[in-house]
């Protein structure tokens, strides 16, 4: 069983930045993915970015290529989402994630989920 904590979602205006912390804490094996997704009301989560720990992978969705940083504290089991120059179409519910999927995007292969935070950024 793992429980998943997330925090710092808000309002900002476009061009602004937020940083997200998700705490994971139980049942975690060494080799796994911390992942962030987004949803928005009647469209399907999708991934936005993910750490790998052993061994040390990053990966991110194109559309926040460049202004996002992905950032994972080991000995806290925490994981960060630096979110710069954010954009309107940036709006939605941030979760966090945890687990071994084949593919760090597909949010059908992760069975443990935060409760999210929610991100608005106006223009």
């Amino acid at each position: 069983q793992v429980t998943l904590v997330e925090s710092g979602g808000g309002s900002v205006q476009a061009g602004g930045s937020l940083r997200l912390s998700c705490a994971a804490s139980g049942k975690i094996t060494s080799r796994y993915w911390m992942t962030w997704f987004r949803q928005v009301p009647g469209k399907e989560r999708e991934a936005v970015a993910g750490i790998s720990r052993v061994p040390r992978r990053v990966s991110y969705d194109d559309s926040v290529k460049g202004r996002f940083t992905i950032s994972l504290d080991n000995r806290e089991n925490t994981v960060y989402l630096q979110m710069d120059s954010l954009k309107p179409e940036d709006t939605a519910m941030y979760y966090c994630t945890t687990g071994v999927p084949a593919s760090w995007w597909d949010h059908r292969l992760y069975h443990s989920w935060g409760q999210g935070t929610q991100v608005t950024v106006s223009s």
